[in-house]
């Protein structure tokens, strides 16, 4: 896992004045520990939005260690304890959330999708508390100039053209075996250049997110620069919770005192970053842009980011009205699509597991929402 504490690499801005201080349930001294560390699976991105608005605008930078620091920051007031971001995917070689935090105690929370918390059932079980994002990010996209009939991913089953992705994405087996895609359409190895896309003229299909993909290869991708067609993975039946904040079950009962306070503080966090980003997304881009990462992150793309997770319904209330909420009858659908396909794999999920093991709702303020 990434190092912690605030030693090494640059730092945001220069000495931030005394924040005042929070008070009652706002107040996390004593409930939580003194820093309550996130493990991330990317880099700071405005999909993460509601969880970074909680660090101010001038967190430490740790650029050896890609690490945000900063008071946990409410309404301008210091709740009294630390909150460290830990960025992952190339940072911790893309090792699983869930096998980071069962070899670094120090991780206090980590985000986790439900496929991944069904794979790794058996072995680093993680349970989800909070949930950021209603709706998976994830699409299969197409050139609609290349392909114009194309309208869905069933669409470019019937096709035939090769769907590029990137190898150990669970999605792609849902797809096959629902026979949306073919097998041998499947070519698993996008490492997440651009170039084979558009050196096809868009005549192959590829992985992406709503959020990301159709901006950067209209706006940034200079082989390509025009619109991409794409279908969200979630509509095809795949209906995951991306990126879940999630603890150790073994920690349950003495993180109950601050998840009590803390997920209502993380629910109000993403509902005031989705009306109000501007101050947030700016210190997501000067963190990527301190973290010296080999793909630039815009203004423009984070705006960008922000208004496709409100227009695509991926951060939205939950099916009772509540932000951050969990659907159990859905999170029970994916465990049941999951368990053939991870059996077939030689990883079979553990007899008998339900929703209930993977997600809980009972820390949330059920009067949050959008």
């Amino acid at each position: 896992a990434c190092g912690g504490g605030d030693g090494g690499g640059s730092r945001g801005g220069g000495k931030a004045a005394a924040l005042p201080a929070a008070t009652g349930k706002d107040d996390l001294r004593g409930a939580c520990p003194a820093t309550v560390t996130l493990q991330m699976n990317w880099y700071p991105q405005a999909e993460h939005g509601g969880l970074y608005h909680l660090l101010g605008p001038s967190p430490k930078v740790d650029a050896d260690h890609k690490t945000l620091t900063a008071p946990l920051t409410v309404d301008g007031h210091d709740t009294g304890v630390r909150f460290q971001i830990r960025s992952g995917g190339p940072v911790t070689g893309f090792q699983p959330v869930s096998s980071l935090m069962a070899s670094d105690p120090s991780i206090t929370l980590g985000v986790v999708a439900t496929d991944e918390q069904v794979a790794q059932a058996g072995t680093h079980r993680l349970q989800a508390v909070f949930s950021p994002m209603d709706v998976n990010p994830q699409i299969i996209m197409w050139s609609p100039q290349a392909h114009p009939d194309w309208k869905t991913i069933a669409d470019v089953g019937r096709g035939g053209a090769t769907v590029l992705y990137a190898n150990g994405a669970s999605f792609m087996d849902y797809l096959t075996s629902s026979g949306q895609l073919r097998r041998s359409q499947l070519d698993g190895s996008y490492d997440g250049s651009p170039a084979r896309f558009a050196a096809s003229g868009g005549k192959i299909a590829q992985q992406g997110y709503v959020t990301n993909e159709p901006y950067s290869y209209e706006h940034e991708v200079t082989a390509w620069r025009k619109p991409v067609a794409f279908q969200l993975v979630h509509d095809t039946g795949y209906a995951i919770y991306p990126e879940s904040v999630a603890i150790r079950p073994a920690d349950k009962a003495r993180l109950a005192p601050c998840l009590k306070r803390l997920v209502p503080i993380f629910q109000r966090a993403t509902a005031e970053y989705m009306r109000d980003p501007a101050e947030t997304n700016r210190m997501i881009v000067d963190a990527v842009r301190r973290f010296n990462t080999t793909a630039a992150y815009t203004a423009e793309h984070a705006r960008f980011a922000h208004e496709a997770l409100g227009r695509y319904g991926i951060v939205r209330n939950g099916a009772d009205g509540v932000l951050g909420s969990f659907d159990t009858a859905r999170v029970q659908k994916v465990i049941g699509l999951l368990r053939p396909l991870e059996a077939r794999g030689g990883k079979p999920v553990p007899a008998g597991l339900s929703a209930g093991d993977l997600v809980t709702g009972e820390f949330l303020d059920r009067s949050v929402h959008l």
